[in-house]
């Protein structure tokens, strides 16, 4: 079915999904059915595009050998007739779980329905018939029958476990319960095909320990299969004669948890969140790997079967963005911080052993970034046994150095025990203003630029005195934006910094401040990392204060380090962009700034490409790299304009 285009730029790529997970009496078709209808109602007032149900909610999944009686059946398909004639005004899909009587044999199904009709019938597959499961005792797998039709409720209509079922902003597939605990399961074949959203109905019981393996197999299987997962399963009113069903509801985009549902509910509940099926796109187009699973896998070849359009109006995002995408929460953030540290030092340490250098050289400026680099210095030297006094920390003053800066960066390198030198940049430019005949009173971008490149050039001469390499400061955030002299700061021999943003650098120093650190260094860290961030290139203000504020000229970089994410991880539009911004920081900025420093980020990245495109070698550490050996290959002449075109008409 053709997309609307129109619905598609509106709603960014975002799909409406439901979890349900109603209420049941066991083998009462008919109440189970009013309960089912309640809350496919509730999901369509709230602009649910496909919900799911749980495993044989119709019936019930504890029957047991009810499932033979006929009148159980029977009432199953009244069951389903009532749903369908009191929501066929519905736009809203809904998938339901019964049994399906078939040719002498019994299906455990999951029956897709709309406005009305019956679109298709998926059975399943594998059969649970061990410890407390017995199946087979009732049902007949997917794979033992070789009809592709089926007959229920007057209605003839397509059969099979390789259903695709097309709507104009998705395509989706249909497994259940235990076929996802199998070794390859279903999901993954129609995946290859095309499920772009992949539907669970189950009846997963609980056991110790059962609920945290269930979260991670789902969590594996929808990053595997690079889709959304939405995974319903029996809750309150099923039998507990042998086992307990706590209710599950969970939704899942690529690995990630969106929404879950309140275990152990005595009431029903719908969990309902949105799948980015556009990003979803974008990750299986870069990831080659998934293309040619589809060409060497060969599946079976699916059945597609269109759905009516699903009018789900405005979007109303019911899911919600980390404004530093970046900067993992609680215990988590510690255990990154300690994985970069070691990700940079392993790579520095090697690439000293591979040169035999005698030093490591650090322009130091009382900031984050080279401060950050220090520390990686540091830790590396003492890693591999090395004297510190090989660390060598040169301080170059310059017409814009504060004496707070000056002073934490001395401070730093005497408490941590490397080589200090201190060399003034102010005389060298002077004299070069004169030669190039360049007014020292005009602050433009000669005036900043020659300062970096006159202190990258002590930083290489004295390199070249001791027989060691300069190691770069500058980080992600800046190189994204351009921020950095051409050849001046720009330029290193290994840059440890170059994948780390800039929202994560002043955690990485907070973190390493707060481990293994004296306290003289503790103190001097903890004031770099509330030190405004300057490149001090313009002289201080009357009180000796920092004039020159990075943030003031370029923006937040909060702002640029989210926009940079959606932009390079998930190769979103900027209106999207825009709009995920303006709902995330709407209590901290106004949609005209947000808008304003969107721009700026999209001009500055496509305009100082030709900076990435000769990087010095360094480290990756994440899932996002600009170097142009690796993550990142743009021509430097690519234009802006699209980009910006759209930025401009974005109503902010």
């Amino acid at each position: 079915m053709c997309p609307n285009i129109n619905w598609i730029l509106m709603n960014y790529g975002y799909v409406k999904v439901a979890a349900a997970v109603p209420r049941v009496k066991v083998a009462d078709c008919k109440f189970n059915a009013g309960q089912i209808e309640k809350e496919i109602i509730i999901a369509d007032g709230k602009g649910v595009q496909i919900i799911a149900f749980p495993e044989l909610c119709i019936t019930g999944y504890t029957c047991a050998d009810l499932f033979a009686q006929q009148l159980l059946l029977e009432e199953a398909e009244m069951g389903l007739i009532q749903i369908l004639n009191n929501t066929r005004q519905m736009d809203i899909i809904s998938i339901l779980g019964m049994p399906v009587p078939l040719n002498g044999v019994l299906l455990n199904t999951a029956v897709v329905i709309q406005k009305g009709k019956i679109l298709g019938i998926v059975p399943k597959t594998y059969l649970p018939n061990y410890k407390e499961f017995y199946e087979k005792r009732w049902f007949t797998s997917a794979r033992e029958v070789s009809e592709t039709t089926a007959r229920l409720c007057g209605q003839v209509v397509p059969m099979g476990r390789n259903l695709l079922f097309e709507t104009a902003d998705t395509t989706f597939g249909i497994e259940i319960c235990e076929d996802l605990w199998a070794p390859i399961p279903p999901s993954s074949s129609l995946a290859l095909q095309g499920a772009e959203i992949l539907f669970n109905l189950s009846a997963d019981n609980e056991g110790i320990g059962k609920h945290a393996y269930l979260r991670s197999l789902i969590s594996q299987q929808s990053a595997r299969c690079i889709a959304g997962y939405v995974f319903s399963s029996c809750g309150f009113g099923e039998s507990t004669t042998d086992v307990v069903f706590a209710g599950n509801g969970l939704i899942y985009e690529n690995g990630t948890l969106l929404a879950s549902s309140e275990r152990f509910s005595f009431g029903e509940q719908v969990v309902i969140s949105e799948i980015d099926v556009e990003h979803i796109r974008t990750e299986r187009r870069v990831n080659t790997t998934f293309t040619a699973c589809h060409a060497n896998c060969a599946p079976e070849v699916p059945v597609r079967i269109s759905t009516e359009y699903v009018n789900s109006g405005d979007l109303n995002l019911t899911r919600t963005f980390d404004p530093h995408p970046f900067v993992p929460q609680g215990p988590a953030l510690n255990e990154r911080c300690e994985e970069i540290f070691s990700i940079q030092v392993s790579g520095l340490a090697q690439r000293l052993v591979h040169t035999n250098a005698k030093s490591a050289v650090v322009g130091i400026s009382g900031g984050l970034d080279s401060t950050l680099a220090l520390l990686v210095c540091v830790k590396t030297f003492d890693k591999l046994g090395w004297d510190r006094k090989g660390i060598i920390g040169v301080t170059m003053p310059g017409f814009g150095t504060t004496d707070r800066t000056h002073t934490n960066a001395v401070d730093l390198m005497t408490s941590l025990g490397v080589t200090m030198r201190e060399v003034s940049i102010k005389d060298a430019c002077i004299q070069h203003f004169k030669d190039i005949d360049h007014d020292i009173n005009v602050h433009d971008v000669v005036y900043e630029n020659s300062q970096a490149r006159e202190r990258t050039q002590i930083l290489m001469d004295i390199a070249n005195q001791t027989w060691g390499m300069v190691i770069g400061t500058g980080d992600l955030s800046e190189l994204a934006l351009g921020w950095a002299t051409y050849n001046g700061d720009h330029m290193s021999m290994y840059g440890v910094n170059g994948s780390i943003p800039k929202t994560l650098v002043k955690h990485l120093v907070k973190w390493v401040a707060e481990n293994d650190m004296d306290e003289t260094s503790r103190a001097t860290l903890l004031d770099i990392v509330d030190t405004p961030i300057s490149p001090e290139l313009i002289p201080a203000d009357e009180n000796g204060n920092i004039r020159q504020i990075t943030e003031d000229l370029v923006g937040p970089y909060e702002l640029h380090d989210f926009f940079l994410y959606y932009f390079l991880r998930c190769g979103f539009r900027p209106s999207k962009i825009f709009f995920l911004a303006a709902r995330t920081f709407k209590d901290v900025y106004d949609e005209e700034t947000i808008k304003k420093w969107l721009r700026t980020f999209c001009r500055r990245f496509f305009n100082q490409q030709f900076k990435r495109s000769c990087l010095p070698d360094g480290p990756k550490v994440g899932s996002i790299s600009i170097s142009p050996r690796g993550d990142w290959r743009m021509p430097s002449d690519a234009s802006s304009e699209m980009w910006l075109r759209e930025i401009d008409a974005l109503n902010g």
